[in-house]
């Protein structure tokens, strides 16, 4: 491998499939050091109590494991436990998905009675107020779309009606119908008032759409809510967002990286206490009449998919900052994608595969990284 490549395989990142790899990863049990020699004007008191280390967790491949899953927000919630108590569990997971379905209503944009929904009929006339749930999508989206110079912009959603990805019914949209409407696009016209619990949208006939951001605020609440049960140790997966706390077992949790163009893994990341998105090019996507490949990741710029990016997968503190960066990242590209988490107050990770195959990574992703296959002088994944 290159020297270049080197350097840019390491820092976090993976793109998802609905087939995880659910082995462990690497976390071994820390030792307390031992303590001080006590001196000699202290041998009249009580001896400290010894400190045992911690127990050693048991392989991978021999811890309960309980899981459950439910289709949400379109896509399948799955969520996965080390336990040997199955109510319990079960329980915790039921739980868990009843708070991302709940969700799911609260966030829509699709639904005639959601606060997002709302917010856009009085698009241009007033501000609607909200709940916890839609401000902090809104707050943290509007924070990662400054940071991408609008390249992740939830005001996409003005053009959402020109767009049909799904199988059957994909076409290509009206492109001078797209550029009339761009101008409506821009995250500047969202004016949030966290006082009074407000959202506004400046002009009429703009509109938000929390897609590509509420996935994240999902499995970040269904994380509090297994806490709130009292687990530590899992994994919980839905629509290409994955969050993992703990470990299974003696190692953290698998990732798989998916290969954009082939069907197989170029390798796995390991992880603990972090959540991790994917964009990719391969999904939402067709293939128009003249041979030119439609996909959903749209550069709001042109209005056209973006370019340059197969794949972004992003390693970050919680789900709703990795969903929102995933997109911003693709529409990026690599260089300005990498340049961009440099300057962030949270540490993020990322590995992108660009247009030639070529992976590019954050600084300290490689000892998070095992590939599975090997690449090219150039850093290049095979075809």
């Amino acid at each position: 491998m290159p020297p270049l490549a080197r350097r840019r395989l390491a820092r976090s990142g993976v793109a998802l499939a609905l087939t995880l790899a659910l082995a462990g990863c690497g976390s071994s049990a820390s030792e307390e050091p031992a303590p001080p020699p006590r001196r000699e004007r202290e041998t009249s008191r009580a001896p400290e109590p010894s400190r045992e280390p911690e127990p050693q967790r048991a392989p991978a491949s021999e811890v309960p494991i309980v899981r459950g899953s439910r289709p949400i927000m379109s896509t399948l919630y799955q969520i996965t436990i080390v336990s040997d108590d199955d109510a319990r569990a079960h329980r915790a997971i039921e739980a868990a998905l009843d708070e991302v379905e709940r969700l799911g209503i609260v966030l829509s944009e699709w639904r005639p009675d959601s606060e997002v929904t709302r917010i856009n009929e009085a698009a241009g006339r007033e501000p609607v107020r909200v709940g916890a749930d839609t401000m902090a999508n809104v707050r943290e989206s509007l924070r990662i779309a400054e940071w991408t110079d609008g390249a992740y912009d939830i005001t996409w959603a003005a053009l959402r009606e020109f767009y049909l990805f799904q199988p059957g019914e994909a076409r290509v949209p009206d492109m001078d119908a797209v550029r009339a409407r761009l101008p409506l696009v821009s995250w500047r016209d969202v004016i949030v008032d966290e006082a009074a619990s407000t959202v506004m949208l400046r002009r009429e006939g703009q509109a938000i759409g929390l897609g590509g951001i509420a996935k994240g605020w999902a499995v970040d609440r269904a994380s509090a809510v297994l806490q709130e049960h009292g687990f530590r140790d899992f994994m919980i997966f839905g629509g290409g967002q994955v969050l993992v706390h703990g470990a299974r077992g003696d190692r953290g949790w698998r990732v798989g990286i998916q290969h954009p163009r082939r069907s197989d893994y170029i390798g796995f990341v390991e992880a603990t206490d972090a959540s991790i998105a994917t964009s990719g090019d391969y999904e939402h996507a067709f293939r128009a009449p003249d041979g030119t490949h439609w996909h959903h990741i749209i550069d709001l710029t042109t209005g056209l998919p973006a370019r340059g990016t197969t794949s972004v997968t992003i390693i970050a503190p919680t789900g709703l900052l990795a969903d929102g960066l995933d997109t911003g990242c693709f529409v990026m590209g690599p260089e300005r994608c990498l340049a961009m988490l440099e300057r962030l107050p949270e540490r993020v990770e990322a590995v992108i595969i660009d247009a030639d195959l070529k992976v590019w990574t954050t600084p300290g992703v490689r000892e998070r990284l095992t590939m599975r296959v090997e690449l090219d002088a150039e850093g290049r994944l095979p075809r």
